[in-house]
């Protein structure tokens, strides 16, 4: 962690190859020396070594400290918040449950509590105001990391010979040519410990947060946020400290949707309509209409019976309760984030830090033209609306592509699922028959997922070019900009194949004798007898566990597989006596994004979460453990696999918020249409109420409609009738799908001439009436928690207001000092000149 003089702190590591046999070698030492010349007149200092397996590849190190004339030069040119006196507002909020101990709390003799200090930003000409105990442990290390990286980010590396003279410089630039191959801080030694954290205490922060935070048995604990931010930055704090929440607020939806689950279990066997369906003495014995094309031919009610019995699981009255609770839900979670996110901006000194936030050095690389910034009346880099309205319409029109790429290939899935479910129909195997349309969906999910990854690798380029093509002016901006084109992609990608199934498939259908054959020639498919809430459900549990269980494979196993090939063949000796940056260079290497795949992950799962959950109310339930788990191979992967990332600084969690308010909005709608046009929860209400003033006795007679066998299409009719099943078959019940569109499929038709009769217009009466109401309920509802719920705790306000009064004070005093030393000059001057005199 030091020079050799074992005195001066490494901040920051430099590597690069000596390869004798790249073309470009010469060029690539003058700009390393031109680089590391303007970086000691910089004031920083350089120690290089070499690697010591000295028969490993040509690895060269160079070691960056900051003095202390650098780091307190750069953190008042950051504006960096230190402490200025310690915080002396107790909390007025106490109650009995935060007295009590709980197992969820990490001891504090295992984990002492942060220091909570007042902050102000830092100025030299003020230095002694600040808490400064000891210049080598004022500036934290992630805090000397970040001034490091903030001098090699502006260094000047190469000046073109070209008129302007134009001044290339950043690290990132060098590492993306291969000046360098990487640029990276320290970690703070080794996380595991041969010694008790108890006994002997901690070995370093990284210890402290693997033995707290990162080890599996402490899945249950709270997290360290102050010491993760403190080691790793505020922006990854804030990730984390995001993830944690959410998961804290997945525990009661879970809960609740469990509960739905288990009443849709209890009563199963109890329904009315599924004892109709099942019992082959009722309506069970009931021939129904081919599925397909020729291949298929009539079958009996009952098949569906499987079918109806898993989909009363999940489409029964608890639903409605379920969904509406889970719209509100993701209503309070958005309002108390934005107090908790209130909170950590103050407590973590970053509430200003987007007004405070520096030009990209990439975007004053690019932009040759300047123009006068009106609050500090400086020119700074800017581009011309014109240039920017063609570089934003350009990248606009490759989005809409792109998205209609994704569009095409979602198509190419339900053409495959029209193909495949024929062909399965019609083999002549009972086994596989009868599962035609649990095989389709399953094959057409696994290979919607397929496509969904190869889509994605190929957009993320794709959008980050598009991104540096626009040129904006600051980091945040960008990421900004980056996000929501991804998301954009990922939620058309993602979420595509659900919303044909939950609002489109078969709802064109037709009817029989006169099927819609528009796509491509064929007989669109349909859903099971049973409706399509069971399908969607498994499209959903495919699709969101699959790709939870790929990013775990990404993120932990890949990056382990990485390590020890790197480490491969050294001795386990050889391993402990490894350097802190030899050791730290063979760790795997954080996305070049960031946290971008990480927020992902998680804002896909809410959309999941809540978009379909009335579709499936275990969702809440798989993402609460899903996430449980998440945090913790996060922890492992961020203290033990990865190099220590950068502590960037951020302010929150981005685009991302609204993001997910935009998300809570599209479920409400969503939710809403499953449960009315969706589900049968509606056309079983209007028969209670309508036409059987008692119990669904009859509800399946009522919901069959009959076909006339000689009315059939040619091409409809049945290649193989099985009249030694079914003897001559002169009509058909073709089944209601109370959950299709009855704008445009005609469910509810009379038996000579197929017209509408008036079931269908209760029916729709009443879709539509439940669709409106429970939308306009549900925003009100929501609208109340958000005015409700102030944005702001009162105990941020208040020690805003304090930091506030002695920042102040301390620049008044500082003003008085100085006053009175110029009148201590002045009055010596005076005497001296009457002496003199």
């Amino acid at each position: 962690l030091y020079f050799q003089d074992g005195k001066r702190r490494i901040d920051f590591v430099l590597t690069y190859r000596d390869d004798d046999k790249d073309k470009e070698k010469d060029k690539k030492i003058a700009r390393r020396k031109f680089f590391e010349d303007n970086l000691i007149k910089d004031g920083l200092e350089l120690e290089y070594e070499e690697r010591a397996r000295k028969k490993a590849d040509k690895v060269r190190f160079v070691k960056v400290h900051c003095p202390w004339e650098v780091l307190t030069t750069y953190a008042e040119i950051m504006s960096m918040k230190m402490p200025l006196a310690e915080n002396d507002l107790e909390s007025d909020v106490t109650s009995c449950w935060s007295k009590c101990p709980t197992p969820f709390d990490v001891d504090e003799d295992y984990l002492p509590p942060v220091p909570d200090y007042f902050t102000a930003a830092f100025s030299r000409s003020r230095a002694d105001q600040f808490v400064i105990e000891d210049q080598e442990t004022f500036f934290s290390s992630a805090q000397r990391s970040l001034i490091a990286n903030e001098v090699l980010s502006r260094c000047v590396y190469e000046t073109t010979v070209s008129q302007k003279k134009k001044k290339r410089f950043g690290i990132k630039n060098l590492v993306n040519a291969g000046v360098y191959t990487a640029a990276f801080p320290l970690h703070e030694g080794e996380f595991a410990s041969p010694h008790s954290l108890l006994t002997k205490g901690k070995a370093n922060d990284r210890h402290l947060l693997y033995e707290t935070w990162a080890r599996p048995g402490r899945w249950y604990k709270f997290q360290p946020l102050d010491h993760i931010r403190k080691y790793f930055g505020e922006k990854i704090g804030i990730y984390f400290a995001w993830l944690g929440y959410y998961t804290g607020l997945l525990i009661p939806a879970a809960m609740v949707g469990l509960a739905v689950f288990l009443y849709g279990c209890i009563q199963m066997f109890q329904d009315r309509v599924q004892e109709e369906i099942c019992d082959e003495n009722l309506m069970g014995n009931v021939t129904m209409c081919p599925l397909c094309d020729e291949r298929c031919t009539y079958w009996k009610l009952k098949k569906s019976c499987l079918y109806t019995r898993a989909t009363y699981l999940f489409d029964n009255e608890a639903t409605v309760f379920f969904a509406a609770f889970m719209a509100l839900w993701a209503t309070f979670f958005h309002e108390m984030w934005k107090r908790k996110q209130a909170e950590i901006e103050y407590d973590w000194d970053v509430a200003d830090f987007e007004e405070e936030e520096n030009i990209r050095p990439e975007f004053e690389a690019q932009v040759s033209t300047t123009k006068m910034n009106p609050i500090n009346q400086l020119d700074e880099p800017h581009v011309r609306f014109l240039s920017k309205l063609a570089r934003f319409t350009s990248s606009f029109t490759v989005v809409i592509f792109m998205l209609l790429l994704v569009v095409a290939a979602a198509f190419g899935v339900i053409l495959y699922r029209v193909t495949v479910a024929a062909i399965f129909y019609s083999v002549k195997q009972e086994d596989i028959s009868a599962r035609a349309n649990l095989l389709t969906t399953v094959t057409a999910a696994i290979i919607n997922l397929i496509i969904i990854v190869i889509l994605s690798m190929v957009y993320l380029r794709i959008a980050e070019f598009l991104t540096n093509f626009e040129m904006h002016r600051t980091e945040t901006e960008w990421e900004d900009s980056f996000t929501f084109k991804m998301f954009l992609f990922q939620f058309i990608n993602h979420y595509s194949s659900l919303f044909y199934i939950a609002f489109f498939k078969g709802r064109f259908l037709g009817r029989p004798g006169k099927y819609n054959r528009e796509l491509n020639g064929k007989r669109q498919e349909e859903c099971d007898p049973a409706g399509c809430l069971i399908e969607l459900c498994i499209q959903l549990a495919i699709v969101m566990v699959g790709k939870q269980a790929l990013n775990n494979f990404k993120e932990i196993i890949l990056p382990k597989i990485m390590n020890l090939y790197k480490t491969w063949g050294i001795p386990k000796e050889q391993k402990q006596k490894l350097p802190r940056w030899e050791d730290d260079y063979n760790l795997a290497v954080m996305n070049k994004l960031g946290l971008f795949d990480e927020y992902l992950e998680m804002v896909i799962q809410f959309g999941f979460v809540t978009i379909f959950v009335a579709a499936f109310p275990l969702a809440p339930l798989f993402a609460l453990i899903n996430n449980i788990i998440e945090i913790r191979l996060d922890a492992y992967k961020f203290v033990t696999q990865w190099r220590r990332p950068l502590a960037v600084r951020g302010q929150d969690i981005g685009i991302w918020f609204g993001i997910l308010r935009g998300i809570s909005t599209i479920a409400v709608i969503t939710n809403s249409v499953i449960i009315a046009f969706t589900t049968e929860f509606i056309p079983k209400l209007v028969y209670v109420y309508g036409y059987n003033n008692e119990n669904l006795h009859g509800y399946v007679n009522f919901s069959l409609s009959t076909f006339k066998v000689k009315d059939f299409e040619d091409e409809s009719r049945p290649a193989n009738n099985n009249s030694e099943v079914f003897g001559v078959v002169t009509e058909c019940s073709n089944l209601i799908l109370l959950f299709l569109n009855c704008f445009r499929y005609r469910d509810f038709r009379d038996k000579d001439n197929y017209n509408f009769d008036m079931d269908f217009w209760h029916v729709l009466a009443a879709r539509l009436a439940f669709a409106l109401i429970f939308i306009l309920l549900v925003f009100f509802f929501s609208w109340l928690v958000s005015y409700i719920v102030p944005d702001i705790p009162k105990t941020v306000k208040l020690q805003v207001l304090r930091e506030k009064y002695l920042a102040k004070e301390a620049i008044m005093e500082a003003e008085s000092l100085r006053r009175r030393k110029n009148d201590k000059n002045g009055t010596a001057g005076n005497i001296e000149s009457s002496i003199n005199y």
